[in-house]
This record gives C-alpha cells, structure tokens and sequence, in this order.
C-alpha cells in the first residue's frame, strides 16, 4: 500500500493530472506467492517512451524493486508502460501496446475502467468490449477499499 501511494505521488509530481482506476487484489499468478494490488493511472505526456519507461524504473528502485531474471516472483512495486497513443512497437526495448493487457484481469479490467472507449491499435477494439470479451477463467480479481 505504501509503495502504491508512493508511486502515485511521484507519477503525479513527475506527470500531473492522474486518472486512476480502482484498486484490485489479485492472487499471484505463475508462482506462489502473496496476493498482489494493481491498478491503473493514465496520464499524459510529450517525452518519449524511454523516457517514461526511464522515469518509472526509477520509481520502481525508489520504493525497493529489484529485478530478477525471474518475471513470476514477488515484486515491492512493477509499473509498466501499457500504452503509449497508438503505438505499436515490438523490439528488445519497447513492447507496446504492452501483451499483458490482453493476458490478465489486473490489467485489462482497470485500463477499462478509465479508459472504456480507448482502442486497442492491435485488436481494434475498444477496452471495455476487450473487457466484456476476456476470459478470466481462473483470475479472479476484486476491488479493494484503497485508503489514500
């Protein structure tokens, strides 16, 4: 909860305005482990991708994270790069629109929350419908009281 609300104060002071979505607690998926918080904050901005990429590795180190060669394992905070415009851009540095958000209930399910009508620039489809469309079969996710 600290690392949430620390990441959002300095997305804020390094973005301004957030839209955030609700919390949601989702159990550890590929590994065993606690139960994870995710959400959702968009934002806008001129800089590059890896700039803001840059800016959120940083904040990643600022509250504790430290990357493993292991992706499925617990994790302080992980902020990710979801979209970026229309983008699409699969190389060894950028992968946008980021996979996971067609992957998982803890992205897709709060990228619609605040952003229904945007439209994916691979599937063509707007997020809510992505939402309405997804099988979540085993990942359940639920939202949570968030005390900011």
């Amino acid at each position: 909860e600290n690392s949430i609300r620390g990441a959002v104060r300095e997305l804020t002071t390094h973005y301004g305005r957030l839209t955030l979505s609700p919390v949601y607690e989702s159990k550890a998926l590929g590994f065993e482990g606690e139960n994870f918080y995710n959400l959702v904050a968009g934002f806008d901005s001129a800089e590059s991708i890896e700039h803001i990429k840059q800016t959120l590795s940083r904040i990643e180190s600022r509250f504790g994270r430290v990357r493993q060669e292991n992706r499925f394992s617990a994790r302080t905070l992980d902020l990710d790069l979801l979209l970026y415009g229309d983008t699409v851009r699969h190389d060894d540095k950028v992968n946008l629109p980021h996979p996971d958000i067609r992957r998982y209930a803890f992205v897709l399910c709060p990228l619609a929350d605040i952003a229904p009508e945007l439209q994916h620039p691979e599937a063509g489809l707007s997020c809510a419908e992505m939402w309405r469309r997804f099988d979540g079969t085993g990942q359940e996710i639920r939202t949570v009281e968030f005390k900011w």
